[in-house]
């Protein structure tokens, strides 16, 4: 099967001063289609450098992406932010939600940001939002809901649109580890049943059993595949 994103000698430095910091040195992975795939590492082993790579948020020094046939890494700005908006969801950390929007209206309003059709937000809002088991809370705005369920808030808002690739840096650092495995079991499901390619990092060995790939990054490089 031909993989949704790969990489090809993927390099990213930055420069501190009179010297540069190699975050990725020539990196190689292939993501398949319809998987979760985990990046892990500790602190400052370039995972979060890789994904937001992966992710078109930033632009490799070397090295190339491609998503499919199309080579992410030398697109124009604004194909990379349609890219983002149609093809591609993010989940981070810090949720991000809007306060004084319920969790419908902060998903409903990601959907007007993707350009998604009007007649149909309501209906796909409510969907996605009963998927990750918050049927009867989308009216509860965020400092009414736990840390794991304002998390499931951000992916229905993330997966609304109907992205083919979900990112997701560090989802569960915040939170205790029933809420991060429900939050990880929340990608299962959306792998299973929605045929969605996920890609998350984490350092928590929790969840890496729960992952169908592994990458192991230390110090910039990919040290273990399984």
């Amino acid at each position: 099967m031909e993989p949704i994103i790969r990489t090809v000698d993927l390099c990213r430095d930055f420069p501190t001063g009179r010297e540069v910091v190699h975050a990725l040195k020539n990196v190689n992975i292939s993501i398949q289609p319809g998987t979760l795939t985990i990046l892990r590492g500790r602190s400052g082993s370039g995972k979060t450098t890789l994904i937001n790579l992966l992710g078109a948020l930033d632009r490799p020094t070397r090295g190339e992406i491609y998503l499919y046939d199309q080579k992410i890494s030398e697109m124009p700005e604004k194909k990379r932010d349609e890219l983002r908006r149609t093809n591609m969801g993010f989940v981070f950390q810090s949720v991000a939600l809007i306060g004084l929007m319920s969790a419908y209206e902060n998903v409903e309003f990601g959907l007007r940001v993707a350009g998604y059709d009007k007649k149909k937000r309501k209906e796909r809002a409510e969907e996605c939002l009963a998927f990750v088991g918050l049927g009867n809370r989308m009216n509860h705005r965020p400092h009414e809901m736990s840390g794991g369920e304002q998390q499931r808030v951000a992916i229905a808002r993330a997966i609304a649109h109907r992205p083919k690739v979900l990112f997701a840096d560090e989802p569960t650092a915040e939170l205790d580890t029933q809420m991060g495995l429900q939050v990880v079991k929340v990608f299962r499901d959306l792998v299973a049943k929605e045929k969605l390619t996920v890609i998350m990092t984490t350092h928590d060995p929790n969840m890496m059993e729960l992952a169908d790939h592994v990458y192991t990054l230390e110090d910039g490089e990919v040290i273990d595949a399984i």
